[in-house]
């Protein structure tokens, strides 16, 4: 009997062994270069993981050319190629797709086929780092939220680019041949919903004009700033976050109020030509002056006036929120000055 039981379990072992190889044997036929052979279409330069079918991947191989781009698709990856042109008919079918990443191509203005990107009506992400553009593509889709165009040779913005990119929280021009003259008065109008803007590693010596009223992160280093007009910050009541370390400005080009800004919380002037702090607002929380010609801090000037507290309230919670002060690479000598701690009660770190 128990030479029966242990035969019958023989038996269950090697049909289950048998029915598993099956199996596995069925699953490795849908591997991904059989997928293309079925329902699952993929383009033969690309990879196509049965994992993310909505996600297609032709980087790196050397492509000169856009393949055509399956229905199903939502994220294209064409980074690192040798593309030189945008055509429509690759993106006919492709009428999904949210998010386009062509980095590291060869792309020109007179590449890209009007209306090959406008006509991908849900495209949310659009990259084109590293190109060979001279201007900012148009038309763009009025679905898209992020445009990142970052070292290429952009000089130029035609007039009505982003007119209808009410969508558009994210726009990237840094490291491109921007001048002062590239931008009119209304260049921005139609960005109600921008965010940040980045235009550092450009060629520019005064504020871009008219910038759109929602913007809260502004990145302007490494251009040839002199100076920001009087009144300036009225127009982006928002700005929280703005950098202009790597500029020229003086202590003539700043408005008589300094940064005295209720909305800037991050500031940063590192390498300009300030010989004193200028004046702040009581919420800001980083301040870098690193790299100018400051000799001292006058404290009784710099410091932030705070309305009358009622005597219940924490002075701590409602005096000035400044918690990290870099002024290293001036001419300022230690010590610090102790009124200096004085007002600034929540200061973590002064890098002197």
């Amino acid at each position: 009997m128990a030479t029966t039981i242990c035969f019958i379990i023989w038996l269950l072992l090697i049909a289950d062994t048998a029915w598993t190889r099956s199996v596995r044997q069925v699953y490795e036929v849908n591997e991904p270069d059989d997928w293309t052979m079925h329902d699952f279409d993929c383009p033969r330069e690309c990879f196509c993981p049965p994992s993310f079918p909505t996600a297609l991947y032709c980087e790196n191989r050397g492509l000169k050319e856009i393949p055509a781009i399956p229905s199903r698709i939502w994220y294209l990856y064409l980074e690192n190629n040798l593309i030189e042109t945008i055509p429509e008919k690759p993106f006919e079918n492709a009428t999904q797709l949210r998010w386009i990443n062509l980095n590291k191509n060869k792309i020109t203005n007179y590449g890209i086929e009007k209306g090959a990107l406008s006509q991908l009506k849900k495209l949310l992400f659009l990259f084109l780092e590293d190109n060979e553009l001279e201007e900012v593509p148009s038309p763009l889709p009025r679905s898209l939220e992020q445009l990142q165009l970052a070292r290429n040779k952009v000089s130029r913005i035609p007039q009505g680019t982003f007119s209808n990119l009410e969508n558009l929280t994210l726009l990237d021009l840094q490291h491109n041949k921007l001048l002062d003259n590239a931008f009119q008065r209304d260049t921005f109008k139609g960005l109600k919903n921008l965010m940040q803007l980045n235009m550092a590693k450009n060629a520019l010596r005064s504020m871009p004009p008219r910038l759109p009223a929602n913007t809260m992160q502004l990145y302007l280093d490494n251009n040839s700033i002199e100076g920001i007009p009087e009144n300036y910050f009225n127009v982006i009541p928002k700005v929280a976050f703005l950098r202009l370390n790597h500029n020229k400005l003086s202590d003539a080009g700043l408005p008589s109020s300094g940064f005295n800004v209720s909305s800037i919380i991050d500031l940063q002037l590192s390498h300009n030509q300030l010989t004193k702090v200028p004046r702040i607002s009581a919420h800001l929380q980083h301040l870098h002056l690193d790299h100018n010609k400051i000799k001292n801090v006058n404290v009784s000037v710099i410091c932030p006036t705070t309305s009358t507290l009622p005597a219940e309230h924490d002075i701590f919670s409602y005096g000035p929120h400044l918690r990290y002060l870099r002024l290293d690479g001036n001419e300022i000598k230690p010590p610090i000055p102790m009124d200096l701690m004085t007002c600034f009660r929540l200061l973590q770190a002064v890098v002197i």
